[in-house]
C-alpha cells in the first residue's frame, strides 16, 4: 500500500473545501482536523466487491457485476454530484483527455461514476449523465458512462476497497476529498490511480491498454508499454530508458546477425568469374 503525497492531493481537497493551506501542511506535518482520513491509499491488485448493489441514474437497481464483467478495462470515479469544484475540475479533465481517443466508453472500456453522497438521489444522476454525454459529444458513450448512487455502507464497502478517504464538514456541509480515478482490469482489480484533475490522453490511452491485460489496444498501444512506465511523481507514462535500450540493443544484435549471415552465403558461394573467350586468329 502506497500512502498518496498530501502536497498536491490535499491542496486540491483544500481548495474545494474553501479551506487555505498552511505552510505547515506542506512540510508534511499533521493535517487540519477536517482533512483527517482524506486522500488514497493505493492498494494494487485490491479486488473491489462486485455484488455491491447501487442504483443506475434510470432508478434501476444494478450491481458492480453488470458494468465490470470481466470483458473490458474500467475507470472508477469516486465524486459527489453536487460538489462546488473539484469533482467537477476531475470529470471536466478526464472528458478532455477522453476526447483525444479514438475509443469510446461502452466499447474499449467502461466508466462508472459513482456518487460517496448517500444522500444524492438517481434523478441527479441523470442530470450529471447528461450534461457530461453532451459536453463529450459522443452519444454513443451513454451506453457505457454509469452513474450511480447508493446506500452509506455500500459506498463505505466501496471506497474502503480501492482505498478512497473523504471525510464530511457539517460546518461546510462540503466533502474534503482527493482527486483521482481508479482503473481496473476487467475483472474488477485496481490496476492504477491517476491523480490530478488533468489526464493526457496518451496516459489515459497507455494505462486502459495495461489494465485492460491484451482485452484492448492494437500490437502498437501494447509494444508501447514496453518503452513507457507509468511514473506516479510525474502523473503519467513516461520513456523506460531501460528498456529503450534492451531494445536498442536486440534491434542491433538482430541487424548485425543479418549482415554475417549474408557475408557468410556470400563466402560460402563465391561467384565464379567467367573471362572472355580469347580467340587468336591465324595468319
Amino acid at each position: 500500500m502506497r500512502r498518496v503525497r498530501v502536497g498536491m492531493i490535499g491542496a486540491l481537497a483544500l481548495a474545494a473545501a474553501g479551506f487555505a493551506l498552511p505552510a505547515a501542511a506542506q512540510r508534511a506535518e499533521p493535517l487540519p482536523k477536517q482533512l483527517e482520513g482524506v486522500g488514497i491509499t493505493e492498494h494494487p491488485g485490491a479486488r473491489v466487491p462486485l455484488d455491491l448493489e447501487f442504483v443506475a441514474e434510470d432508478g434501476r437497481p444494478v450491481k458492480l457485476s453488470q458494468y465490470i464483467s470481466g470483458k473490458k478495462p474500467v475507470i472508477l470515479t469516486l465524486n459527489y454530484f453536487r460538489c462546488p469544484m473539484l469533482c467537477t475540475l476531475l470529470l471536466n479533465g478526464m472528458v478532455d483527455g477522453l476526447k483525444e481517443l479514438s475509443w469510446t466508453p461502452g466499447k474499449e472500456f467502461e466508466i462508472v461514476t459513482v456518487s460517496f453522497d448517500p444522500l444524492e438521489t438517481p434523478k441527479l444522476a441523470m442530470l450529471k449523465k447528461e450534461s457530461y454525454i453532451t459536453e463529450f459529444g459522443r452519444p454513443a458513450a451513454a451506453a457505457g458512462w454509469h452513474f450511480l448512487t447508493g446506500k452509506e455502507a455500500n459506498i463505505k464497502a466501496l471506497t474502503g476497497a480501492v482505498g478512497f478517504g473523504y471525510r464530511y464538514d457539517e460546518e461546510r456541509q462540503q466533502y474534503a476529498h482527493a482527486a483521482g480515478i481508479f482503473l481496473l482490469t476487467p475483472d474488477g482489480r485496481v490496476a492504477r490511480v491517476l491523480y490530478g484533475v488533468v489526464f493526457e490522453s496518451r496516459t489515459l490511452k497507455l494505462g486502459l491498454t495495461e489494465a485492460g491485460e491484451g482485452k484492448v489496444g492494437s500490437t502498437t498501444d501494447q509494444a508501447l508499454l514496453f518503452c513507457y512506465h507509468y511514473d506516479a511523481n510525474a502523473g503519467r507514462y513516461v520513456v523506460a530508458a531501460s528498456n529503450l535500450m534492451r531494445l536498442g540493443g536486440a534491434a542491433t544484435a538482430l541487424v548485425v546477425g543479418v549482415w554475417l549471415v549474408g557475408a557468410w552465403r556470400r563466402g560460402a558461394h563465391p561467384r565464379t568469374r567467367i573471362r572472355p573467350e580469347t580467340h587468336v586468329s591465324g595468319r
